[in-house]
């Protein structure tokens, strides 16, 4: 969880990057993944809406939008959320009443909120967040590598590749990934849906844990609260 509050930091910046200024032509070689790009339908026909909201934009962020702007959009939506998605279970499972830490050992004691982790880690280990680092430095490198466009000919900040469907980096290490392009169209809205609640969830829960200091279940009356800031390197 620790590393994808991070990594949410670190990668936010994709969402707001400048966008190409030309519409870009529907017409593409090939499929990706059974989508072919239709400037006419919502999102120039991405999967992500579901009934019954179906086509949310109440504020027009669609309309009129250029081809490549919409796939970056899509590429920064789908990456946060799955940031997001490991993030909320995270949150949870490294805090009372499950305490399961990954990283270190907490022999017993109860270390605080989640949103404090990374800061005892640092206090005591400031040479594991370079290796975090690197990490991720490593994980994004590899995803430039996939979807984006060399900085060469007409060329904008962060532009996909005219063949990369956003989000499918190729890491589907246990098949999952469906051959039929309506049911990859339904997978990936079902992605889609959960990391947008899970973007909202962790936002509410980092809010709340900032407001009060309580991790979650403590603050929701469900786990015993025994964490005691005096037993930890930093001050809350």
């Amino acid at each position: 969880m620790n590393f994808a509050i991070l990594a949410t930091l670190l990668t936010s910046g994709a969402a707001f990057a400048p966008a190409p200024t030309g519409r870009t032509s529907t017409a593409v070689a090939d499929s990706l993944n059974g989508w072919v790009p239709d400037e006419s339908a919502f999102a120039w026909g991405l999967p992500g809406s579901l009934a019954p909201v179906g086509e949310f934009d109440p504020l027009n962020f669609a309309e009129n939008t250029p081809l490549g702007t919409m796939k970056q959009w899509r590429e920064a939506e789908t990456q946060h959320g799955r940031v997001a998605m490991l993030a909320a279970i995270g949150m949870l499972v490294v805090e009372e009443p499950i305490e399961y830490h990954p990283l270190f050992e907490a022999y017993e004691k109860d270390i605080g909120p989640a949103i404090r982790h990374l800061d005892e880690v640092d206090s005591t280990t400031p040479f594991a967040l370079i290796g975090l680092t690197l990490l991720i430095g490593s994980l994004e490198w590899n995803r430039a590598l996939k979807g984006f466009a060399k900085p060469e000919g007409e060329f904008s900040f962060q532009q996909l590749q005219e063949n990369y469907y956003p989000g499918d980096i190729g890491f589907d290490p246990l098949g999952l990934k469906p051959e039929d392009p309506e049911e990859y169209a339904i997978m990936q809205t079902k992605e889609l849906q959960n990391g947008r609640l899970a973007m909202l969830g962790v936002a509410g829960m980092i809010a709340q844990e900032l407001v009060n200091g309580e991790e979650i279940f403590v603050n929701l009356g469900i786990a015993q609260d025994r964490f005691d800031p005096s037993t930890v390197p930093i001050q809350f």
